[in-house]
């Protein structure tokens, strides 16, 4: 078994479920986290005086699936979300031992 950890952008959120639903890949989790880096964030202005915030809103996804199948489900994410910039997508796959 393998947990597989994918940041995207949530703009492709949807799409991305489509392609899972497609796969037959159904139980997964999906949270929300804040990414600081070199993306442009929004602009604000505060008191009269601009304010970028470098910070994103990005959507997290933790699948567990089948060794066979997590290349599969990589290569179908990266098809979707690699079509941008580079910070658009970050994937992690790790082993995952289950416990009952």
């Amino acid at each position: 078994m393998k947990l597989i950890e994918t940041v995207i952008n949530k703009l492709k959120l949807q799409e991305v479920r489509n392609v899972l639903d497609d796969m037959g890949v159904v139980d997964f989790m999906e949270s929300t986290v804040i990414c600081h880096g070199d993306q442009k964030g929004q602009v604000m202005i505060f008191r009269g005086a601009k304010f970028v915030a470098n910070v994103v809103e990005k959507v997290k996804l933790e699948i567990v699936s089948a060794d066979e199948s997590a290349e599969k489900i990589i290569e179908a994410i990266c098809s979707i979300v690699k079509a941008g910039p580079r910070e658009e997508c970050r994937i992690a796959m790790r082993p995952y031992l289950e416990v009952s």
